[in-house]
C-alpha cells in the first residue's frame, strides 16, 4: 500500500511539473472575443449551439494533442518546422496572416478590458492602460515559470462563470436534448455564429503558443503522457466554460427575448434577471479573461513570428537578448490598448471580426500540421495514427465547407 501510495505521489509530481502549456493554451480561448460570441450565441440562439462543443472538444484535443507531439519529438516550435520544411516565403505570408489577426485578437482583449471596467463603474481610460503596463511588465520582467504560474492562477477564475450558471437556474433536461439532438439552421446568422464558435474555440494562434511554450518548458519525451493529460484537461475545461456561458445566457436573456451584442450587454442585463450575484461574476469573469488574454496572444505573435524569422525568442531571455520577440510583444500590446482608447472606436464589430477571421484562417494552420505531424524524417513512430489523421482531416473539411457556405449566402444576399 505504501508503494502505491509512493507511486502515486511521484506520477503526481511529475504530472504536476509538466501541466501548464495545454490547459493555459485552452483556457486563453475563452477571451473576450470567444465569451462575447458564447453570449451572443446564448442570447441568439438558446441552447441550440450546445451541440457543437461536443465535436469541438474531440477536434481540440487531437489538434493540441498533435502540437505537443511535435514540441517534444522535435524541440521545435510550428513557425519554426514550417520555415524549415516549406521555405522563408511561405513562412512570410503565413506570419504576415497570423499578425494580422492576432492584432485584431488583442484589441478584441482591451475591448473586453475597457467594457468589464465600465460594468464596474472604472473608465477605461484609466483601466487600460494600466492593465497595458501591467501585462508588458509581467512577460518582459518575468521568467517562463513566474509567467506560467500567473497563468495558471488565471485560469482558475473562469470558475466565475460555471457559478454563475447554476445560479441562473437552467433547463438541465432541456440543455441535455439540446446537446444530443443537433438542430442546424442554413441562414448567415447560424453559420457566421456556427463559424465563430468553432474559430474561438479552436483558434490558428493556439498551435503556435501551445508548441512554443512545450518546447521553451523543456518537457522530455518520457514524460510526454503527463504533457497529454495536460491538453486533455484543458480541452475539456474550456469548453465546459464555454458551455456555462452559453446556458446562463440563454436562461436568462433568450427566454426574455433580450438581444444582446457584446458580454458587457449581457452582464447588464443579467442584472435584472439573475440578480447582483450573477452579474459580478460575469463581469469579473470578463475582467479576468481579457486581461489574461492580453498577455498570451501577443506573446504567441512573438513567438510565432521570431521563430519563423529565426530570430531569438523565449521569456527566459532578456530584452536586449531578443528584441525582435520583445519588440513585437510591446508594439502589439500597444496598438491593441491605443485603438480602444480611441473616442467612439466600434467595439463590437473588432471583436466578432477576430472570431470568425480565427475560423477562416484555422484549415490553413491544420494543413499545415497535418503535412508535418506525418513527416517520418521528423516525427519517426510519432506520428499520427489513421484515425488522427481521418479526424483532422474532417475537422479541416468541415471549416472550409462553412467558410464557403458563409461566403455564398453573403454573396447571394
Amino acid at each position: 500500500m505504501k508503494r502505491k501510495t509512493l507511486k502515486f505521489i511521484a506520477k503526481l509530481s511529475i504530472f504536476l511539473s509538466v501541466v501548464g502549456p495545454g490547459i493555459i493554451t485552452a483556457n486563453v480561448d475563452n477571451d473576450a472575443g470567444g465569451i462575447t460570441t458564447y453570449s451572443v450565441a446564448g442570447a441568439h440562439f438558446g441552447y441550440a449551439l450546445i451541440w457543437s462543443f461536443l465535436p469541438i472538444i474531440v477536434a481540440l484535443v487531437i489538434i493540441q494533442e498533435m502540437s505537443s507531439r511535435m514540441a517534444v519529438v522535435t524541440g521545435k516550435g510550428l513557425a519554426d518546422l514550417i520555415r524549415e520544411e516549406f521555405g522563408v516565403k511561405i513562412t512570410f505570408y503565413a506570419m504576415m496572416v497570423l499578425i494580422f489577426s492576432n492584432i485584431f485578437n488583442t484589441i478584441s482583449e482591451f475591448a473586453g478590458i475597457a467594457a468589464s471596467a465600465e460594468l464596474f463603474g472604472i473608465s477605461r481610460y484609466i483601466m487600460v492602460p494600466i492593465c497595458a503596463v501591467f501585462v508588458w511588465w509581467l512577460i518582459v520582467k518575468g521568467t517562463y515559470k513566474t509567467v506560467e504560474k500567473v497563468f495558471l492562477l488565471a485560469c482558475l477564475f473562469y470558475v466565475s462563470y460555471v457559478i454563475s450558471g447554476f445560479i441562473s437556474h437552467p433547463d438541465w433536461k432541456e440543455i441535455g436534448k439540446a446537446a444530443i439532438k443537433p438542430e442546424f439552421e442554413f441562414n448567415k446568422g447560424y453559420v457566421l455564429m456556427l463559424i465563430g464558435v468553432i474559430g474561438t474555440t479552436i483558434a490558428p494562434w493556439m498551435q503556435f503558443y501551445q508548441q512554443s511554450s512545450v518546447v521553451e518548458k523543456g518537457i522530455k519525451l518520457s514524460n510526454y503522457k503527463y504533457c497529454r493529460w495536460d491538453v486533455i484537461i484543458g480541452s475539456f475545461v474550456v469548453n465546459l466554460v464555454a458551455i456555462f456561458i452559453v446556458i446562463v445566457c440563454a436562461t436568462t436573456l433568450f427566454k426574455n427575448g433580450i438581444r444582446i451584442e457584446s458580454a458587457k450587454d449581457a452582464a447588464l442585463a443579467l442584472k435584472p434577471l439573475a440578480g447582483n450575484y450573477c452579474f459580478y461574476l460575469f463581469a469579473f469573469g470578463l475582467l479576468n479573461a481579457s486581461v489574461f488574454s492580453a498577455c498570451i496572444l501577443p506573446l504567441s505573435t512573438a513567438y510565432s513570428v521570431c521563430e519563423g524569422m529565426g530570430w531569438e525568442v523565449g521569456v527566459n531571455r532578456r530584452f536586449k537578448e531578443a528584441p525582435q520577440f520583445y519588440g513585437l510583444y510591446t508594439a502589439i500590446i500597444a496598438i491593441g490598448a491605443l485603438v480602444i482608447m480611441i473616442p467612439g472606436v466600434k467595439l463590437i464589430p473588432i471583436m466578432l471580426l477576430s472570431q470568425a477571421t480565427n475560423g477562416l484562417l484555422l484549415p490553413f494552420v491544420l494543413i499545415f500540421m497535418l503535412l508535418l505531424v506525418n513527416n517520418k524524417r521528423l516525427m519517426g513512430k510519432y506520428t499520427n495514427s489513421r484515425i488522427y489523421n481521418i479526424l483532422t482531416v474532417l475537422v479541416i473539411i468541415g471549416m472550409i465547407g462553412l467558410s464557403f457556405a458563409l461566403f455564398f449566402m453573403s454573396f447571394f444576399s
